[in-house]
């Protein structure tokens, strides 16, 4: 299934993306939840029933008439790892950034979670806006002391994330947390694809495109660290629970590391494409006063 959360006509709610056509599953089904966030806390049960909803006698709107929400508006946690992509550690290593061994957690604020298609600011603060392409994983059950071998087990299913950063904040953190978490830059979905659907996720073709031209283009299987690695060692460290969000990391190419150095403009359109997942794509605007 696609799952998203949408608003349309007043009305917001969350549904099923079948063809051309958003299914609203609570109006469909008053026995479902109201909210993303709700429907994964309820686990398989409430995930079988969303997806046996009859396309043909539910309520139904136009995609093209609906606006898509991040399809979990208010996640728990979001989490994101840094230097998971080869090349991108060595970028990093060329720009004088210090690579540890380990995997690189930090914090995005969930007060940066932000639609898939609506603009993204340019902050007051700074003009070193960059982008970062990144394959997200949405968990879909609470979850502590993973395995690897068991971590799909726990996965509710894949979005698109742009992992957007402002990298003077960032810099003056070692955590990295202020410059990842400004208003509007953590847009992600425009769906979550369930896990059912998605064979292999380190087998999915990444990309990012500024303005049409390609930034980034990786296949994740050059992940460092795999996400069952990943769910595996967070985990040991925290509960993770449904409606979490975690960005995978971003491969080389983002504009802190090119030659000279290329940020992203006011006026500029940033488009994240994963293939068998879909795309997000945000223009940058000036921040409101």
């Amino acid at each position: 299934m696609k799952l998203v959360t949408f608003r349309c006509r007043g009305h917001h709610s969350i549904g099923k993306v079948v063809g051309n056509q958003v299914i609203d599953l609570p109006a469909s089904d008053p026995a479902l939840p109201r909210t993303m966030l709700e429907l994964l806390q309820a686990g398989p049960a409430a995930l079988e029933r969303a997806e046996a909803v009859d396309a043909s006698r539910s309520i139904a709107y136009p995609l093209a008439d609906v606006q898509l929400d991040a399809p979990v508006p208010t996640p728990s946690k979001f989490l994101a790892i840094g230097m998971n992509y080869s090349k991108h550690v060595e970028e990093a290593k060329a720009a004088g950034i210090q690579v540890p061994d380990s995997q690189v957690w930090f914090n995005k604020q969930v007060s940066c979670v932000h639609p898939p298609f609506e603009p993204v600011h340019m902050p007051k603060a700074s003009d070193k806006l960059d982008y970062e392409a990144e394959l997200g994983v949405v968990i879909g059950r609470r979850c502590r002391h993973v395995s690897e071998a068991d971590a799909h087990s726990v996965v509710a299913g894949y979005v698109v994330c742009n992992d957007v950063s402002v990298r003077d904040w960032q810099m003056r953190s070692p955590t990295m947390t202020l410059g990842k978490s400004f208003n509007t830059h953590g847009p992600f979905g425009p769906w979550i694809v369930t896990a059912d659907e998605v064979a292999d996720p380190h087998a999915l073709q990444l990309r990012m495109k500024l303005n049409g031209e390609v930034r980034q283009e990786v296949s994740t299987g050059e992940m460092v660290f795999n996400i069952w690695q990943q769910i595996a060692y967070l985990s040991t460290v925290m509960t993770l629970e449904p409606g979490d969000v975690i960005a995978t990391g971003t491969p080389s190419g983002v504009g802190a590391a090119r030659k000279p150095p290329s940020f992203v403009k006011v006026g500029d359109v940033m488009r994240v494409e994963i293939d068998g997942i879909g795309h997000i794509e945000n223009v940058v605007v000036g921040e409101p006063e």
